[in-house]
C-alpha cells in the first residue's frame, strides 16, 4: 500500500466519523474532535508520515476548526511529563556517547558469562541496569546490546541460516525478551510511559509517579526477569551450554576501551543520583522531571554532552511533538465528556458481569490487540484510556486496572516480529523464523500475563494501591 493511499484511508476514516450522526448526549465538539484522534491513531498505524508530523497536523487542525482553543490545544506541550522523557532521552546519550553502557555490558559478561544461560541473564541484567535513564527501548536494545549479542554469536560459530540453534538464537530471544521486561519496570524506560501516567491521571484521576512505577513493578519485574530467560532456555534450548570464550571476548573488548574515562565516571555519579532522588521523592519533594533535567544540565557543565549533542537527539524533539500533541488531543477528549460518555454506555452493555471477570476479558483483549499493531504508542494511544474507563465503571479498583494495562503495553512487545522498534532489528538478524518467534511470544507472553497481574497485583494490594 503507497503511502497516498494509506493517506486517503486515514482521511476517511476522521471524515466518516465527522460527518456522522452526533451520538445522543455527546457534546458535536466531542465527537469532531474524537474524529480527529481516530484519524490521528489510524495514521500512527498506516504511518503515511512519520508520527511526529500526523500529531502536528492533528493538532493544528483541532484548534483550526475551532473545537480547541489554541491554549487548550498546545497544553500537551507544557506538561511536566512530557520534559521528563525529553531529559531522560538526552540523558541516555551519555551512555552511549561515553560508551558506559557497552563496559557495563562488557563487565557483566566478564564476571558472570561462563555459560549460555549466563549470558541470557547477564544481557537482561545489562538491558536493566541502563533503562531508568534510557526511554528508547530500541536505543538500549538495538544501539547497545545487539552488536554484543551478533559478536556473542558469530564467536561460537552461530550464523543466521547455517547454525542458529548453537547459541545465537536463544540470546537474540532473550534479549528480546528481556528488553520487554526492562521496558516495562520503569516511567522511564519506555517513551509511551509517560503518556501512560498521563492518561491515566487524565481519565481515572490516579497519580503513578516515578516511584510509584517502580515499586508497582519492582516484585513482579525480578520475578520474570528470573524465569523469562531459564524458561527459553528449556523450551528453546541453546546446542551449545558452556562459554567460557565469552569472558575472553569480554576482556579483550574490556581492555581496547580502557580505564574509565573521566566522563563515564561523571556520569556514573550522576545516573546514581538521579535514581536516589527519583526513588526518594517523596520525601524530598524534588519533581522526577526536575531530577532528570539536574542530571542533563550536570552532564552540560562537566562536559560529558555538549549542546550539539541535544540539538542532534531527534528522538527527544520527535517524542516532544508527538506526545505533546496526544496528551492535549486525549486530555480535551476528557474534558469535553466523550470518555466519561463512551464508559458509561459500555459498562451498561456489561452490567452484570462481576467486575473481576470485565477486568480479566479486557486485560486479554488489550494484550493481544497488539498483533494488529506496529507500534507501543499506537496501542495506547487507540486503547489505554478507553479500555481503563470501561473496566474502572464496570467496578474494577482504579490502581489495578490502570498499573495493569500499563504493565500490559510494554509486555506485549514479545508478541510478533513486527511489535516495537527493537522487533525488525532482532528478527532481521536472521536466528529465528517467524513461526518460532510467534510461538515463543505467545508462550512469554502468558507467563509474564500470570506474573505482572497474578503476583504483581498481590504486590499491589500489599502496597496498599487497591
Amino acid at each position: 500500500m503507497n503511502k497516498k493511499i494509506r493517506a486517503l484511508l486515514t482521511c476517511a476514516v476522521g471524515l466518516a466519523i465527522w460527518f456522522s450522526p452526533v451520538p445522543t448526549g455527546l457534546d458535536p465538539k466531542a465527537w469532531h474532535l474524537l474524529a480527529i484522534f481516530v484519524a490521528t491513531i489510524i495514521g500512527f498505524i498506516l504511518q503515511p508520515l512519520p508520527i511526529g508530523a500526523l500529531a502536528f497536523v492533528s493538532v493544528t487542525l483541532s484548534a483550526l476548526t475551532g473545537i480547541l482553543e489554541v491554549k487548550d490545544a498546545l497544553e500537551g506541550f507544557a506538561n511536566s511529563t512530557i520534559w521528563l522523557i525529553v531529559s531522560a532521552f538526552i540523558f541516555a546519550i551519555g551512555f552511549v556517547k561515553t560508551g558506559l553502557g557497552l563496559r557495563i555490558a562488557y563487565f557483566l559478561i566478564r564476571l558472570l558469562g561462563d555459560s549460555t544461560l549466563k549470558l541470557g541473564y547477564t544481557l537482561v541484567l545489562s538491558d536493566l541496569i541502563i533503562s531508568p535513564a534510557t526511554p528508547s527501548n530500541t536505543a538500549r536494545a538495538g544501539g547497545v546490546l545487539f552488536p554484543i549479542v551478533r559478536s556473542l554469536a558469530e564467536a561460537f560459530g552461530s550464523k543466521p541460516g547455517e547454525s542458529p540453534r548453537k547459541v545465537g538464537a536463544y540470546l537474540m530471544q532473550t534479549a528480546y525478551q528481556g528488553n520487554a521486561i526492562t521496558s516495562a519496570m520503569f516511567l522511564t524506560s519506555m517513551a509511551g510511559n509517560p503518556l501512560i501516567a498521563l492518561l491515566a491521571l487524565k481519565t481515572l484521576k490516579i497519580n503513578i509517579t516515578w516511584n510509584l512505577w517502580a515499586k508497582a513493578a519492582i516484585i513482579p519485574g525480578i520475578i520474570s526477569i528470573l524465569v523469562i530467560p531459564y524458561l527459553l532456555y528449556k523450551i528453546y534450548p541453546p546446542e551449545i551450554k558452556k562459554t567460557p570464550e565469552a569472558k575472553e571476548i569480554a576482556a579483550k573488548e574490556l581492555a581496547k576501551m580502557g580505564p574509565m574515562k573521566f566522563e563515564e565516571k561523571v556520569l556514573v555519579i550522576v545516573f546514581i543520583g538521579a535514581l536516589i532522588l527519583w526513588a526518594t521523592s517523596q520525601y524530598t519533594n524534588i519533581d522526577a522531571t526536575i531530577v532528570a533535567m539536574l542530571g542533563v544540565a550536570a552532564m552540560l557543565v562537566t562536559k560529558v554532552i555538549d549542546w550539539k549533542d541535544v540539538l542532534s537527539e531527534k528522538g527527544a524533539w520527535d517524542t516532544l511533538v508527538w506526545m505533546g500533541a496526544l496528551v492535549a488531543l486525549a486530555g480535551n477528549l476528557s474534558k469535553l465528556g466523550f470518555i466519561p460518555w463512551f464508559a458509561k454506555n459500555v459498562s451498561s452493555m456489561i452490567t452484570g458481569i462481576p467486575w473481576f471477570w470485565a477486568f480479566v476479558i479486557l486485560l486479554v483483549v488489550y494484550l493481544y490487540a497488539h498483533y494488529g499493531f506496529a507500534s507501543l504508542t499506537a496501542h495506547i494511544t487507540a486503547m489505554y484510556a478507553a479500555f481503563a474507563s470501561v473496566a474502572v465503571a464496570a467496578g474494577a479498583p482504579p490502581y489495578l486496572i490502570a498499573l495493569s494495562l500499563a504493565f500490559m503495553s510494554n509486555l506485549c512487545m514479545s508478541l510478533t516480529h513486527y511489535a516495537a522498534g527493537p522487533s525488525p532489528i532482532y528478527f532481521g538478524a536472521g536466528y529465528v523464523d517467524q513461526g518460532t518467534w510467534w510461538k515463543l511470544g505467545f508462550i512469554v507472553s502468558v507467563v509474564n500475563l500470570f506474573i505482572w497481574v497474578g503476583v504483581g497485583s498481590i504486590w499491589w494490594k500489599a502496597l496498599g494501591l487497591w
